[in-house]
């Protein structure tokens, strides 16, 4: 969204639904923030934590492999406050905390996140009755049993939910918001379940969780504890850019006119003017913000991207160094200096791009726009070697498996041999070969 933009390559499935992996900085940040002392309660590293926003109107949140976290817009969208969002993260949270994800297998924990979305569309169609359809969504020659990998047992449900409200008392917030959503689920039981939300489908409901929730609610010390201020204005702020970027023009204006002046108004209407190609009006709504809010990140980052759209390269990178100033933490804002570091094809910056590229890298391996850049550094400065290594590693991560055996299979013929790039040739070779290899026997 506001950073990269980037709607990522998925699936076949997930292309004809019009679903994909959409990145934005701010928005992850939220995810991470909401979810976090529901790992530390669970007993679970934050440092680990990976969030991935889906690009899909239904309403669904899953985690897999390991401790990646996996939410569509159409559940943040469509939830009325933080609290609810927070109670599916600890709910889902406690499917990791209870084992209940380990009869996925080493094949799941080891999938890149593309392969991962890919099984979650071609299990979601196979619970649809959609064969055909599921078959096409698994990359690789998959298998996916009919029985969704998302689908778990009742008892497994009811304990995910005991186990999630524990995770919200201890950090001291109410039960209260799990419980709503899952009374949204319950209405989902009266649809035919091609029209159910896939979280519906993969989580059953029964009256019995709920009068379980609602029994331990009424006797918790939080049950009281109301949204606070700072997770009000993150999912406020959410929720406006998630408006604006995929709700359209229209839609937007009619939600947030002209006449609203908050934050939150100005941000969606900047979004969706962004979208709707009237840069001089997403400017306006966005130097605004800036002008109030001179050491908010993400402000500076929306308008480094309108700028770049506008083909206004080298007046995006400051307002992108600043927000990179502002949040040196942010891969997503790294990649987009990076970016138009690469973009401006001035050589003399090309060092300080690959540094920076590689630093992303190192913090988000699955990013394949990253390593792509970073091969086009490596080829303008005339480092085939390295160039051929960074594409070996992006083409790993969007499962085309035979590109980055070819690619590291040069990269190893240039390089010096036992050089640690030589060394992570071979890697990407032999696991390579190994899953191509898989893949054939799976297909016999």
């Amino acid at each position: 969204m506001a950073t990269v933009s980037a709607i990522l390559p998925t699936a076949a499935e997930a292309q004809r639904r019009g679903a994909s992996l959409v990145r934005d900085a701010e928005i992850e940040n939220t995810i991470r923030v909401y979810a976090a002392p529901l790992f530390a309660a669970a007993g679970l590293s934050n440092d680990a934590i990976s969030v991935h926003l889906v690009n899909d109107r239904t309403l669904n949140a899953f985690v897999a492999g390991g401790q990646r976290i996996f939410v569509n817009t159409g559940l943040l969208m469509r939830s009325e406050r933080p609290a609810q969002v927070i109670g599916v993260l600890a709910h889902e949270i406690a499917h990791i905390a209870g084992g209940h994800l380990a009869r996925m297998g080493d094949a799941i924990d080891n999938a890149s996140t593309f392969m991962i979305l890919s099984m979650l569309f071609g299990a979601a169609a196979a619970v649809a009755g959609s064969g055909d359809a599921a078959a096409a969504a698994v990359l690789g020659g998959q298998q996916v049993a009919e029985r969704s990998f998302l689908a778990f047992t009742r008892a497994q449900e009811s304990a995910a939910d005991q186990a999630g409200a524990t995770y919200l008392e201890q950090s001291g917030q109410s039960i209260s918001g799990l419980i709503e959503f899952l009374r949204i689920i319950g209405n989902q039981d009266l649809l035919a379940a091609p029209r159910q939300d896939p979280y519906a489908r993969t989580h059953p409901m029964t009256p019995e969780r709920v009068a379980a929730l609602e029994s331990r609610l009424s006797r918790s010390l939080s049950r009281n504890a109301k949204d606070t201020p700072d997770n009000i204005d993150r999912f406020k702020r959410m929720q406006a850019k998630l408006v604006g970027y995929l709700e359209g023009l229209a839609a937007t204006l009619r939600k947030y006119p002209e006449t609203d002046t908050s934050l939150y108004g100005r941000y969606a209407r900047a979004f969706a003017y962004y979208r709707a190609l009237d840069f001089p009006r997403a400017l306006r709504e966005t130097d605004g913000l800036i002008q109030q809010y001179p050491n908010d990140p993400y402000f500076h980052e929306l308008k480094a991207d309108i700028l770049l759209n506008m083909g206004r390269v080298a007046e995006s990178l400051p307002p992108i160094n600043e927000a990179y100033r502002l949040a040196p933490n942010e891969p997503l804002i790294a990649f987009g200096v990076g970016q138009r570091l690469v973009a401006m094809e001035d050589d003399s910056r090309l060092d300080e791009a690959i540094d920076i590229l590689k630093t992303v890298t190192l913090r988000e391996p699955d990013n394949s726009a990253a390593w792509q850049q970073l091969a086009t550094a490596y080829g303008r400065k005339g480092d085939i070697g390295m160039a051929s290594l960074a594409s070996a590693e992006r083409y790993l991560v969007i499962g085309a498996l035979r590109d980055a055996q070819g690619q590291a299979e040069r990269a190893a013929h240039i390089m010096k041999e036992g050089s640690p790039g030589w060394l992570r040739a071979q890697d990407i070779i032999t696991f390579a070969k190994d899953e191509r290899r898989k893949q054939q026997q799976q297909r016999r």
